[in-house]
């Protein structure tokens, strides 16, 4: 089965300091995994190494069955879209809707000198409508809820029709009915045909659904545990994982956390 992400033995370090160490984490094609870990584990550093924004100071990458080293990276992140808050901030308050999305395609920030055909928008428009955003087609950015912001990102990574889709802690700022908006959304998202293999990036351990059927923890730039969600998001193993005693209730298939009784 092809390989989304592989990693052997990945470390980075910065300034004589150790930010990834020993990182070995495999992805198959179909599988959808949750990324958990506290602020400063260093969830956001895997995804500059899996992008190739940060190459390893040791270890193999291979991405999409391509070996870093022996590709061009720049078309590797063709097939990869990525989400992140970060780029909210980059995004003009006047940009319209669609713009935002069709600008996916070519990996730009809104529209500025791209010349895209009606094709272009008429795809744009398949995918807000898939995203439940269509409805804001012709709105200014600056309009749009953080919500209606986040569908709009997601929807300009799926423009370029990825095989890998990125999504770091795309719930951030959210209000709880908003958030849950979301992650239906995505849920959809998943069970579409042609979805792309999905990397949900989190700290809160109640967001990762069922569809994201196994987990990664992350902690102090290192693998935690891994594996199949259900063994890995258990009492036990999380309170290992943030060194205090917690309880763990399945509900609709997710995982809730809560302060064990020991700790109160």
């Amino acid at each position: 089965m092809m390989s989304i992400i592989d990693l052997q033995d990945v470390s980075w370090r910065r300034q004589n300091e150790t930010i990834l160490s020993d990182i070995n984490w495999c992805v198959k094609k179909g599988e959808h995994w949750a990324v958990l870990g506290l602020n400063g584990s260093g969830k956001t550093s895997l995804l500059n190494i899996v992008t190739g924004y940060s190459w390893p100071t040791s270890g193999q990458v291979r991405i999409l069955d391509q070996l870093f080293g022996k590709i061009d990276i720049r078309e590797l992140r063709k097939s990869i879209g990525w989400v992140s808050s970060s780029l909210q901030a980059r995004i003009k308050e006047n940009e319209r809707a669609e713009d935002i999305v069709v600008s996916g395609k070519y990996a730009s920030i809104g529209l500025a000198y791209e010349e895209p055909s009606e094709a272009d928008f008429e795809k744009a428009f398949r995918i807000m409508e898939q995203m439940h955003c269509s409805h804001l087609t012709g709105r200014n950015y600056q309009t749009c809820s953080q919500g209606e912001r986040q569908k709009l990102l997601i929807a300009r990574g799926l423009m370029a029709s990825p095989d890998l889709l990125l999504l770091d802690e795309p719930t951030s700022g959210l209000d709880f009915i908003a958030r849950e908006e979301l992650l239906s959304t995505i849920q959809d998202l998943i069970k579409q045909d042609d979805a792309p293999t999905i990397i949900f990036v989190t700290h809160h351990i109640e967001e990762i659904m069922p569809e994201f059927s196994r987990s990664l923890l992350l902690r102090d730039g290192t693998v935690f545990a891994k594996g199949a969600s259900k063994d890995v998001l258990t009492a036990d193993k999380l309170s290992q994982f943030f060194d205090m005693w917690v309880n763990v209730e399945w509900h609709r298939h997710r995982p809730w956390v809560s302060l064990d009784e020991r700790m109160l």
